[in-house]
């Protein structure tokens, strides 16, 4: 009997502990299933227990009692804090001058949950952009949906602000999230096998589908197709969320790249632009970069002349902008992922290959840049030439990353010719009128 209160009670502590780290880390990515109603119950929940332990006399049992009892009472006081770090942070950034606001928000596109939030970042030209995803179009409609991006854009006229970018995931296959009420199409790969003529016409046709409905709902960016060739190996077991595998069109990279500007070709006849990603490929990483760091370690030559040709490729004979990973190109710059690497933004993508369109990263709410310092991530994706940084997972994230460009433009940390040449991209993309 002793034996089992004693294991109870190294439980009641674990379990203690662990609603304390949870209170504390309320804003992080990995726990927003807990934000709202779930915060609720942590913080009563955390109250209750603590409630029974001084009723049951642990105060009365010494320091041990005491500090179980305390233990309890923290995750309200640690989510407390929490609110308030953030909501400082929020309000700093809304707060802030509507010039450097204006400047900076043009290189954010964010996902959000709450019109009425994501309605004063328009406005207020703190963003260039909103990403809609499967909980903008959950419970709702598509005309909803569509009033909703209108709604949107006329608070940008009245603000006398462009009109904003509008971006969709919408590949085909898995990841189809406005797939229902849209069309679930295939994904491309399931064209692979066809005579280069009929794949070519169906790829085209799938992008007119694709293209013709986003255009419809008001979204004007499709972040498709994917370019990286399908990988060899079988599926990472860790592989939650990339499943390149699955997604990739092919492992010839001229299939790929035939597939591509068929489908590209379609989008942009529809009104809305594509996005080929994701540069420098995630074929041959192993590592889900969701939730960890990852690394390409191919030599450059062996890149150039395969996995990099379709990108190439799609790039020359498009409006395409190109998405940048998380994975570090080993043998370019092996410090950081590609994604804020200047020597491969600037260095390959500017110099080397004279590609001057637009260059957006991956979600910087994913564990490869977010778990790493994403402050560092923001500034030297900005210096390195990358166009527009997305925030789209977790939205609400955007204060955060916001608050680091501030920051770092109020102590001149940013490069001024680079984010001069980026405004002269973003401008020749999605001119005003």
């Amino acid at each position: 009997m002793k034996i089992l209160k004693r294991i109870g009670l190294i439980l009641l502590w674990l379990a203690g502990a662990v609603f304390v780290f949870a209170a504390a880390n309320k804003n992080d990515p990995y726990l927003i299933s807990l934000r709202g109603s779930g915060n609720i119950v942590l913080a009563t929940a955390s109250i209750v227990v603590a409630l029974i332990l001084i009723r049951r006399g642990y105060w009365r049992r010494g320091v041990a009692g005491r500090a179980l009892i305390l233990l309890w009472c923290l995750p309200s006081l640690s989510m407390l804090g929490a609110h308030a770090s953030f909501e400082w942070r929020k309000q700093r950034v809304l707060q802030a001058d509507a010039a450097q606001t204006r400047s900076l928000g043009r290189h954010f596109i964010v996902g959000y949950s709450s019109f009425a939030e994501v309605a004063v970042l328009a406005e207020k030209g703190l963003i260039a952009g909103v990403y809609i995803t499967r909980h903008n179009i959950v419970g709702s409609t598509a005309p909803r949906l569509k009033e909703e991006i209108a709604a949107l854009q006329e608070k940008r006229r009245a603000a006398s602000l462009p009109p904003l970018i509008v971006a969709a995931d919408q590949e085909g296959g898995i990841v189809s999230h406005l797939a229902p009420p849209l069309t679930k199409l295939p994904a491309l790969s399931t064209l692979a096998e066809l005579t280069p003529e009929v794949r070519a016409e169906k790829a085209q046709a799938f992008g007119r589908t694709h293209g013709q409905e986003l255009a419809a709902l008001g979204v004007t960016v499709n972040f498709a197709p994917v370019l990286d060739l399908r990988p060899e190996v079988k599926r990472n077991r860790f592989d939650f969320n990339t499943l390149i595998g699955r997604r990739a069109i092919s492992d010839d990279p001229a299939i790929v790249a035939d597939i591509a500007q068929a489908y590209v070709s379609g989008l942009e006849a529809s009104g809305v632009g594509a996005t080929v990603k994701h540069f420098p490929g995630l074929g041959r990483v192993r590592t889900d970069t969701h939730h960890f760091s990852a690394d390409l370690d191919t030599p450059f030559e062996e890149l150039e002349a395969s996995d990099w040709s379709p990108f190439r490729k799609v790039l020359a004979g498009s409006k395409a902008q190109l998405m940048i990973g998380h994975v570090a190109l080993t043998s370019v710059d092996p410090d950081r992922p590609a994604s804020h690497s200047k020597r491969v933004v600037d260095g390959i993508i500017r110099k080397k290959w004279n590609h001057q369109g637009v260059v957006i990263t991956d979600d910087l709410v994913m564990g490869a840049i977010y778990q790493r310092n994403v402050c560092t991530a923001v500034v030297e994706a900005l210096n390195a030439g990358v166009d527009l940084l997305l925030v789209a997972f977790d939205g609400t994230q955007f204060y955060r990353i916001f608050t680091c460009a501030m920051v770092a433009s109020a102590e001149g940390r940013l490069d001024a010719a680079m984010l001069r040449d980026s405004e002269t991209r973003l401008k020749a993309a999605f001119p005003v009128d």
